[in-house]
């Protein structure tokens, strides 16, 4: 086996001898890099909105229909609606308390969160931009 190992190596190396370095074109770089730009001018997709314009219309049709819909029933009188709306819900709820340390938190913490949010996209921005 040692042998044949040495009659392959010797056959490329005599092959190696024979032929001759090759060396692309003058101009195979810029060949290249116009095939480059090509592929990716073809990859880059056109902008296209999660929502159509037509799907916006509908949705706003729908809403000024719904809207004159609403109005023009509520000129009618419908006891049973007036019904609900004689309901006091501040007599139906027990008066509930609330200790002064989950107001606040309630109260801060949004204005906190409200800070933080700019704080923090400007320095990601500043350390990695793009």
């Amino acid at each position: 086996m040692k042998e044949s190992d040495k009659n392959i190596e010797n056959l490329v190396d005599k092959m190696m001898a024979e032929t001759t370095l090759e060396s692309p074109s003058i101009d195979f770089t810029s060949k290249l890099m116009v095939q480059i730009l090509a592929t990716e001018k073809s990859k880059v997709k056109a902008y296209a909105p999660l929502i159509s314009k037509q799907i916006w219309f509908a949705i706003a049709a729908a809403l000024i229909t719904m809207t004159i819909y609403v109005v023009m029933i509520s000129g009618e009188k419908n006891t049973k609606i007036d019904a609900l709306y004689a309901v006091n819900f501040a007599d139906l709820l027990p008066a509930i308390t609330i200790s002064n340390n989950i107001l606040y938190a309630f109260l801060v913490i949004p204005f906190m969160i409200l800070i933080q949010i700019p704080l923090l996209k400007n320095y990601y921005e500043r350390k990695y931009p793009l």
